[in-house]
């Protein structure tokens, strides 16, 4: 897919890895939606950047675990640009829970990493897939990790949601096949504020790193970038983790 004048959502777009997605999309020239839930004012510094740069973007506040809220920000981009071509599912909470400390799993914390992390990607392909559908072209990509490979993350709900997208990147690109491509990134540790003040846990997690070096979310939103472009690819899982997992 060229990405000159397409229309593309990027949940959880103000900060880290969206951010550098929506970046990156804006300098490609496509017209970027940064959704954000509680970011706003970052996701109007991506916007202005955008802008200030000769892109075309606009910001639109939606908790991705409530439906409704997903089917507004799908409304308002269609009524804004015509239609849709892509969609990041970057938006993903955690919880900084001891592996072992099962204990401290309680409902809620599977509740709310299930509902945003899972669900809330759910509720995004299911509001764009009928513009995609009529258009007969359109690209999804999920944000999963290196956790629902390994089992080993910030917590055991995050690793088991983790694993759930990337089995449900798999059937969605056979169900929207030939027309939907869809896939999925899995990064290993990435330089972001989720570990702002858990830098040394973040390079615990990672572990000997053969490449000795931690991903930066440019690195990632480059390889969301190749998915969204490459039309030879889809049902992918991408790991990029410097080698995390060998």
């Amino acid at each position: 897919m060229n990405l000159q004048d397409k229309v593309v959502i990027i949940t959880g777009g103000g900060t880290g890895i969206g951010k550098a997605v929506a970046l990156k999309l804006g300098d490609a020239g496509a017209k970027v939606v940064v959704n954000y839930s509680r970011s706003e004012k970052e996701a109007a510094k991506v916007v202005d950047e955008i802008t200030q740069r000769g892109g075309t973007a606009l910001a639109f506040k939606a908790n991705v675990a409530i439906e409704q809220e997903v089917h507004d920000m799908v409304l308002q981009t269609v009524a804004s640009f015509g239609t849709i071509d892509g969609l990041v599912n970057n938006a993903s909470i955690t919880a900084q829970i001891a592996m072992d400390d099962l204990d401290a799993v309680t409902d809620e914390v599977w509740d709310s990493l299930w509902n945003v992390n899972v669900k809330g990607m759910f509720y995004c392909v299911k509001a764009v897939v009928p513009y995609m559908k009529k258009q007969k072209s359109g690209v999804i990509v999920n944000m999963g990790s290196v956790a629902g490979m390994t089992g080993i993350g910030s917590s055991i709900p995050y690793a088991a949601t983790k694993s759930a997208i990337h089995t449900m990147t798999k059937s969605l690109a056979i169900a929207l096949a030939p027309d939907i491509r869809v896939n999925s990134i899995s990064p290993g540790a990435v330089h972001t504020r989720w570990w702002s003040g858990n830098e040394e846990k973040m390079y615990q997690l990672a572990g000997h790193l053969p490449l000795k070096r931690i991903s930066t979310p440019d690195d990632i939103a480059e390889a969301i970038l190749f998915q969204l472009m490459q039309e030879s690819v889809t049902g992918q899982v991408f790991t990029i983790d410097n080698g995390q997992t060998l």
